[in-house]
């Protein structure tokens, strides 16, 4: 896959997490870590993995996707752990539908799964009718990421929602393999709040100006 896959990883403040999310990805495929860390989370990325100067998501992701030569990239959340997800198998799958953006369900180990499935069908639904992807997971054709200008670096929030949408309805692919978050979010802010926000970023889809606050989902 190193021919055809690199994989971006923005990252802040991420010691407890990037260390397993590394660790499930292929060994032979081009990660690059877009980190803006002010604790010691480089002391915890294995030595000889890429790391760049990165900044809030859009903006790391965009700097990470601009070193991309593969014809395809994956971008990642710093918590994911995806080694469960047959990426060369979701790549070839990709490749012979000639798919520009594809996703897959993101869920965790816990009870609390149960609001993953849910949500999980509240983005097909969704998506029937515009591409809905969650930057936890995205691999995009690379030369499609780049035409469609890539994530807006004004946005402070779903910025990944927002830039999906964009994207062919008929060129969009969400697969069932699991790939697991951690619940930090969940943890910290109530399920009323991720739902209230959910339903928000829909309402609010033809709207640019409600991506570039972040709603308190940083703090």
């Amino acid at each position: 896959m190193k021919d055809l896959l690199t994989i971006v990883i923005p990252c802040k403040n991420e010691r407890y997490n990037i260390e397993k999310t590394l660790l499930s990805l292929p060994a032979e495929v081009r990660v690059i870590v877009a980190d803006s860390s002010n604790d010691d989370t480089l002391d915890f990325i294995p030595q000889g993995t890429e790391i760049i100067s990165g900044g809030l998501p859009a903006i790391a992701r965009n700097l990470g996707g601009e070193k991309v030569i593969t014809p395809y990239v994956l971008f990642l959340d710093a918590d994911m752990d995806i080694s469960r997800v047959p990426l060369e198998k979701i790549l070839s799958v990709v490749i012979k539908d000639d798919v520009y953006l594809a996703t897959t369900h993101i869920t965790v180990k816990s009870w609390r799964r149960i609001f993953y499935w849910t949500f999980a069908i509240f983005q097909r639904i969704i998506s029937m009718k515009s591409p809905f992807a969650v930057g936890g997971f995205m691999i995009f054709n690379t030369a499609e990421f780049r035409r469609l200008g890539g994530f807006n670096n004004n946005d402070k929030f779903a910025e990944d929602f927002h830039l999906s949408m964009k994207v062919k309805r008929e060129k969009f692919r969400i697969f069932r393999f699991p790939a697991y978050t951690s619940e930090r979010r969940l943890e910290k802010k109530s399920l009323f709040y991720m739902i209230k926000l959910m339903i928000s970023c829909w309402l609010n889809r033809h709207n640019n100006e409600f991506y570039t606050k972040d709603y308190g989902y940083w703090s």
